[in-house]
């Protein structure tokens, strides 16, 4: 079968091919070039600090460093760290010195070891250059302190499903081979989950199916459909469709958290891979289990939210593939936990007395009392300071008048909350009926 798709040995990748030249052409990272965005900012003004630019591969690092050059009218000068050493580093700096203003980009900056990095310190310092870093790796870990202060690090994050679509588009509409063959981007979802987020990869991979795609009969213009069936032919690979804006989006991450509520971690860890497997998000899955060690958890274990908080801090640090390691410890500590809502039922049932009372008076001994003015209208007389008192001889009332002694808080006999019920039954059991 002959391929519709056919290119010199020499003509460089698509990726390469298609590789926007301005800002107006560049595609994700919003949140750092798009309106008002902080290095949109510095390229409007016309200046460039030293930066690390910190993300994963395919992203658009060496693209926006090369469209900063050029806006910017900044001569530039790369090194790979994989093959360059402090003679190189050297060498590129005593050239800086007879061009002013030089960007030196250092693609893979965590592969330098530290004298190569310490090569950089003055002439980073003296503004000699300005040093961009490109790494997939934690410059906390990886960039030298002395080296790292003197640069501004940049998150750059995974491409969306749509942005792909928008980097897709943008090839098709661009390129001479992709034009010639009239493409037809039917469906990207296969292309998403097989690219992860990746650009370079994504239209590798677009490139790949092209290559292998019939050629149109002579004299006629028939499009090309991309599906997601001749993506998945291709790759050899299973994937889960899942569309993460519709109704699979919401059913599995509903069975994942139902699983999680119900103490299954088998169930859990299950879902949690489906989703995985399917894109989603990691930091929506950890966002959400957030909400869970809250709402379903609460007191009866406290220590849920703070793992819960912590592996949510621990995703948008270092993301995936590692990331699913942290969710699932995540997920089967929450699944295993002794479950209470009795703090998320609290708020629920406090809300609504403020919404049938909403201004209740404050009673006047809960009442602050600054001036002498305040004092004699009673604001604070009769208030009982809490330490002055032992256990329940200090107990005075907290809520306004005609809600005396209703109870929002029913901890439940379980986990920490039975040892929360003992306390309260013990201080409060009279005047709250515990």
């Amino acid at each position: 079968m002959a391929s519709s798709f056919s290119s010199p040995a020499t003509q460089p990748p698509l990726a390469d091919r298609v590789r926007p030249s301005t800002l107006a052409g560049y595609i994700g990272q919003t949140h750092l070039v798009g309106p008002g965005a902080p290095l949109r900012l510095l390229v409007d003004q016309g200046r460039l600090p030293s930066m690390i630019l910190w993300g994963p591969p395919g992203v658009g690092k060496t693209t926006l460093v090369r469209i900063l050059a050029q806006q910017l009218q900044r001569p530039l000068r790369q090194l790979s760290a994989v093959q360059s050493g402090v003679k190189e580093v050297r060498a590129v700096l005593e050239e800086a010195r007879m061009a002013p203003g030089m960007l030196l980009f250092i693609d893979e900056i965590h592969r330098f070891n530290k004298a190569q990095q310490d090569a950089l310190l003055h002439a980073v310092e003296e503004g000699l250059v300005t040093l961009v870093g490109a790494t997939t790796e934690n410059p906390s870990f990886e960039v030298i302190p002395a080296l790292l202060s003197r640069c501004q690090t940049y998150v750059l994050k995974h491409l969306s499903l749509e942005e792909i679509r928008q980097l897709l588009q943008q090839a098709v509409a661009h390129d001479p081979e992709l034009k010639a063959r009239n493409v037809e981007l039917t469906e990207l979802e296969a292309l998403y989950q097989l690219c992860g987020g990746d650009g370079r990869r994504a239209l590798g991979l677009l490139e790949l199916v092209l290559s292998h795609s019939p050629a149109p009969l002579p004299g006629t213009s028939q499009p090309l459909q991309i599906t997601n069936e001749m993506v998945m032919t291709l790759a050899q690979q299973k994937v889960v469709l899942y569309d993460k804006g519709g109704e699979q989006h919401y059913d599995v991450i509903s069975a994942f958290i139902k699983s999680l509520r119900g103490s299954d971690p088998n169930g859990a860890v299950y879902w949690l891979a489906r989703m995985l497997e399917a894109g989603e998000d990691p930091r929506f899955i950890a966002r959400r289990m957030v909400i869970l060690a809250s709402e379903d958890i609460g007191n009866a274990n406290p220590n849920a939210l703070l793992l819960a908080t912590t592996a949510y801090q621990a995703i948008e640090r270092i993301g995936l593939p590692e990331g699913r390691i942290i969710l699932s410890q995540c997920a089967t500590y929450l699944a295993t936990c002794p479950k209470s809502n009795a703090a998320y039922m609290a708020i629920n049932q406090a809300q609504q007395a403020v919404h049938r009372q909403p201004n209740t008076p404050v009673p006047l001994h809960l009442r602050n009392a600054p001036t002498g003015m305040m004092k004699d209208l009673g604001y604070g007389k009769d208030y009982k300071y809490s330490h002055d008192y032992a256990a329940s001889a200090g107990n005075q009332q907290y809520l306004p008048e005609g809600l005396e002694g209703t109870r929002y808080y029913n901890p439940k006999p379980i986990g920490k909350e039975k040892e929360i019920l003992a306390f309260l039954q013990q201080k409060w059991g009279e005047e709250y009926g515990y």
